[in-house]
């Protein structure tokens, strides 16, 4: 235990060495100390009962409410650390909700979550991940912002708005759809000097064309999940040029066929062309060698070229990018049941864009974590930094479990199955 406090110490030391002042250094190490202590309730007051001679209440609300502190500056500072500590394979995006009972606290609304399946009240938090099979860490946060909170927007609730200078809400922040603030993300993390070997993402974002052309113009491969009813032409069909009367502008090159939805590609295909891929140890018992059940699915991948509105081409070609449809075809199964695109090299081997397409199980994996045993979803302020600095100070928690985990057994790949707090 002592041998864990010292880790600790030099861990929060290392993070928050950018604070200028010694009691926000202090009260940094002691929150996240409380973060990790037992307990049911992670929010202030239970976390000093907790802390003994450094549960000072009052400092502790200070210190994560309304003390001025970037929350960027420890966000890089871990992202240095968990990069160098994890070497990442991708970074996946996703977002979470965070249940709420009243209406006080910044952009919170009725709104769908899939942390409660429904539309229900709660605010919702964007998250960026660094991610390999053997371990994850969230480096960057955003709130979403409803357009019902954004005086700017057609769809402005007053008294939402209202409410903006109370809960502390910055005068430019505005609403962004969330695959731009995923975007934000992604740019502010690869400002710090962190690697983007691939970018990771489910339905939510891969079925916004925007998002996938923000990758594209960034140069960032990308495996994303996407709704079978999007349009696609099959790799190898081409443009041709239209009959030509000799008057006017001659008409653009054209595909001699309609585009066909990428589930239509898929069944087309037909069951033959699925092929069976495990790619990762799951966490029920099982006869491997390591005693847990592989994860175990039948899969059909194409070449194919995504039709539709903002598909970006490339300047001079007439014909449509090249991608990967990647489909989920389990044996039992009359049809596909989950379909994924990816820009990855045309040459990958099935199980290797298997195994990257699927790493999104890190970020559930991650968001469990957090919610559960360290109080992600347990912030009771209302304020804008203070739910900004919650986070990023839970994902600090968060990221020295994960760094103990990989000490004590640095080549197992899935030993917090059972997280160990």
């Amino acid at each position: 235990m002592a041998e864990v406090r010292e880790d600790l110490e030099a861990f929060t030391a290392e993070l928050f060495d950018g604070f200028f002042r010694a009691d926000q250094r202090r009260w940094g190490q002691v929150y996240v100390r409380g973060l990790l202590l037992d307990g049911k309730r992670k929010s202030v007051e239970p976390m000093a009962a907790r802390l003994g001679e450094d549960g000072n209440r009052q400092a502790l609300a200070h210190f994560v409410t309304t003390s001025p502190w970037n929350p960027a500056h420890v966000q890089a500072r871990l992202a240095w650390m968990m990069q160098d500590a994890i070497r990442p394979e991708a970074l996946i995006v996703d977002d979470t909700g965070f249940l709420k009972d009243g209406n006080a606290s910044a952009c919170v609304s009725r709104q769908y979550t899939g942390t409660a399946g429904k539309v229900t009240n709660c605010q919702v938090g964007v998250s960026l991940h660094l991610a390999t099979d053997r371990a994850s860490a969230a480096i960057d946060w955003r709130l979403f912002m409803p357009a019902s909170w954004d005086p700017t927007s057609p769809e402005a609730d007053p008294d939402k708005v209202a409410r903006r200078g109370r809960c502390g809400i910055p005068a430019q922040a505005g609403h962004l759809e969330k695959w731009q603030l995923a975007l934000d993300m992604i740019d502010e993390a690869r400002s710090w000097g962190v690697d983007v070997p691939l970018v990771v993402a489910d339905a939510g974002y891969g079925d916004a064309a925007a998002f996938r052309s923000g990758l594209e113009e960034r140069n960032l491969p990308y495996t994303v999940g996407i709704s079978g009813r999007h349009s696609a032409h099959p790799a190898d069909a081409r443009p041709v040029q239209p009959d030509y009367a000799g008057t006017g502008r001659p008409p653009k090159m054209q595909y001699p066929d309609p585009p066909q939805t990428m589930k239509d590609l898929v069944i087309a295909a037909g069951r033959r062309a699925a092929r069976p891929v495990s790619w990762r140890e799951g966490s029920r018992p099982g006869t491997s060698r390591s005693g847990f059940k592989r994860m175990y699915s039948r899969f059909v991948a194409l070449r194919i070229r995504p039709a539709g509105r903002g598909i970006r081409k490339t300047a001079g070609d007439p014909e449509l990018p090249e991608r990967w449809l990647l489909a989920e075809w389990p044996a039992t199964e009359p049809e596909p049941v989950q379909f994924w695109l990816s820009s990855l090299p045309s040459g990958m081997p099935l199980a290797t864009l298997v195994r990257l397409t699927k790493l999104r199980w890190r970020i559930e994996h991650d968001y469990r974590e957090m919610k559960q045993a360290l109080g992600l979803a347990h912030f009771e302020g209302r304020t804008w930094n203070g739910w900004h600095h919650h986070v990023t100070l839970v994902s600090a928690a968060h990221a020295f479990c994960t760094l103990q985990r990989l000490a004590r057994d640095p080549k197992d790949p899935v030993r917090d199955r059972a997280f160990t707090k």
